[in-house]
């Protein structure tokens, strides 16, 4: 069968299309992060009001603004009840997630189960650096999130995210991996860090 000039002009566009998905689906699952410190006063206000009635009892409250492939965030992390809290804002100051770090002893044993399956999967050798228990506020209800997130509530809509160092034949990898209440595996992405300004918490 011969091809005319149109067939083969249509065959280069749907080609092209290919690629540009294809390389953008890539680039969404990488996050080059950077993480800066900064004043109490350079954090959003109205953040700030949504959060201090929270903040009593709390110890070494910090600021960070963030930096990725996505968008730009503000942090306050800080100690509560012998938690490491990590609650994220927007940049217009509106909540969008609330982590704390847990052991895996802290996941229901089902979920853990599903967790390390998919791990053992996907990653030939692999160290879980760091585990957060995130509660998305997902109905724009940030008095909700913030009450249920602090009570430690495990709820449906909890989320587990993994820091997970994986070695492969060119090196270690670092990945943030996120997983539903049930274990079940939602997103992977390849982390890079600055390393001067990025500061692990």
């Amino acid at each position: 069968m011969k091809l005319t000039a149109l067939d083969i002009m249509k065959f280069r566009v749907l080609f092209l299309i290919f690629l540009i998905t294809s390389f953008s689906s890539i680039i969404s699952q990488v996050k080059q992060e950077q993480e800066l410190r900064i004043d109490k006063k350079e954090f959003p206000s109205n953040a700030i009001k949504t959060l201090e009635p929270y903040l009593v009892n709390t110890k070494k409250v910090k600021y960070y603004k963030e930096f990725d492939t996505e968008k730009t965030s503000y942090e306050a992390k800080f100690k509560k009840d012998r938690l490491k809290y990590s609650v994220e804002f927007n940049e217009d100051g509106i909540l969008e997630d609330i982590e704390f770090i847990i052991h895996k002893i802290d996941i229901p044993e089902s979920t853990l189960e599903s967790i390390s399956s998919y791990l053992s999967l996907n990653h030939k050798k692999y160290k879980i650096k760091k585990i957060q228990q995130q509660y998305l506020n997902k109905n724009n209800n940030a008095k909700e999130t913030l009450k249920v997130a602090f009570q430690n509530l495990i709820l449906k809509k909890v989320n587990y995210e993994l820091i997970v160092s994986s070695k492969s034949n060119s090196g270690f990898s670092e990945y943030e991996i996120l997983f539903n209440a049930d274990g079940k595996h939602i997103l992977s992405r390849k982390s890079i860090k600055t390393k001067y300004d990025h500061i692990l918490y």
